[in-house]
């Protein structure tokens, strides 16, 4: 694709050669036939040693580029729409059961589903029209999946489980494996033991929800454990039982949510933060990555580091403060050596 043609899909304008365009790549690994892109300008150096053949930069960009530009408003939304067109196409999943799969008869299929090899999907589930179910899942008793949903292979839907609409579970997910719950104690005669408590609710997965590979999330002790309509969950999430994300949150990855927490509306939880039990984070708020959250976060601050968690002035001022008193006591240190050398 020539530059000037990729410039008027991508709404910018081509400033120098136009050159032919056939992949996407990095400013530092692009080469001949690439186009990379960058929106920061403090990789302005980055820009001026590119071999990309174009470079994707905003508008008002001042500094110089040793290849075409092609000026747009968003260069990382540019770049992602030319990803599209330089990707080889996705694997079409026409409409069908593999003879492989293993369908109970009471089971309701929507028009122009896709069923994989060797997925199991047990009595009394649902599977919305549209919906793309790859090889090798399991769909126990009583699951409902929404229209257009897809669900890539490995994945394990427990009894009850239900998927919204348009939803994105990726490889190795689990929905509704029981949560951690145990009584333990000591008996009359001294011998102690430790007690499983029933795990008898459900998952239930909002519309537009896409989870990342080898994401775990437990079935509620009674009622649901729920996460609300475009929630985007990362790889590797731990979410324990009757946790509620009210929607339109981001978690990421390796970040834990013990069980019957609350995450408001447009929460941001980053990578290996964890969040306790039984506490609510209210809407808007972000938990940094690796923070610890041990107690609710009313939104009155609107992110948190460290562990226990605090404000970033906070924690800036903590982890600053021996610093501070190092090079006090070292001008100290000289003052009175200036003093007794008088």
């Amino acid at each position: 694709m020539k530059a000037s043609e990729l410039a008027s899909v991508v709404g910018g304008v081509l400033e120098g050669e136009d050159v032919e365009l056939v992949a996407c790549g990095g400013l530092e690994e692009a080469r001949k036939g690439d186009l990379s892109f960058c929106k920061d300008p403090k990789h302005v150096k980055l820009v001026a040693s590119t071999k990309a053949s174009a470079v994707l930069l905003p508008k008002d960009w001042q500094g110089d580029a040793p290849c075409s530009v092609i000026r747009v408003e968003d260069p990382n939304f540019a770049c992602m729409t030319a990803a599209k067109i330089f990707a080889p196409p996705e694997p079409v999943r026409a409409p069908g059961v593999h003879l492989t799969a293993v369908i109970d008869p009471s089971v309701k299929l929507g028009e122009g589903v896709h069923i994989g090899a060797f997925t199991v999907i047990e009595k009394g589930s649902e599977i919305g029209a549209g919906a793309v179910i790859e090889a090798q899942v399991f769909i126990g008793e009583g699951c409902r999946v929404g229209a257009k949903t897809h669900i890539y292979p490995q994945v394990t839907l427990r009894e009850g489980t239900v998927v919204g609409a348009e939803c994105i579970i990726h490889c190795g997910v689990r929905l509704g494996g029981d949560g951690y719950g145990f009584n333990n104690g000591r008996r009359e005669d001294g011998s102690v033991y430790i007690e499983k408590i029933p795990q008898l609710g459900i998952v239930e997965i909002g519309d537009g929800v896409e989870i990342g590979s080898n994401t775990t999330i437990d079935r509620a002790r009674i009622g649901r454990t729920y996460i609300g309509p475009m929630t985007k969950i990362d790889n590797l999430v731990q979410i324990g039982h009757n946790v509620k994300v009210k929607g339109y949150s981001g978690l990421i990855a390796q970040s834990g949510i013990a069980g019957s927490t609350e995450i408001g509306y447009g929460c941001l939880i980053w990578a290996q933060a964890g969040v306790s039990g039984h506490i609510k984070i209210a809407d808007g708020v972000q938990v940094g990555p690796q923070a610890g959250v041990p107690q609710s976060l009313d939104g009155s601050v609107k992110y948190v580091i460290g562990a226990p968690a605090e404000s970033m002035k906070e924690f800036g001022g903590r982890i600053l403060l021996p610093k501070m008193f190092a090079k006090l006591k070292a001008e100290l240190k000289e003052l009175k050596a200036k003093i007794d050398a008088k």
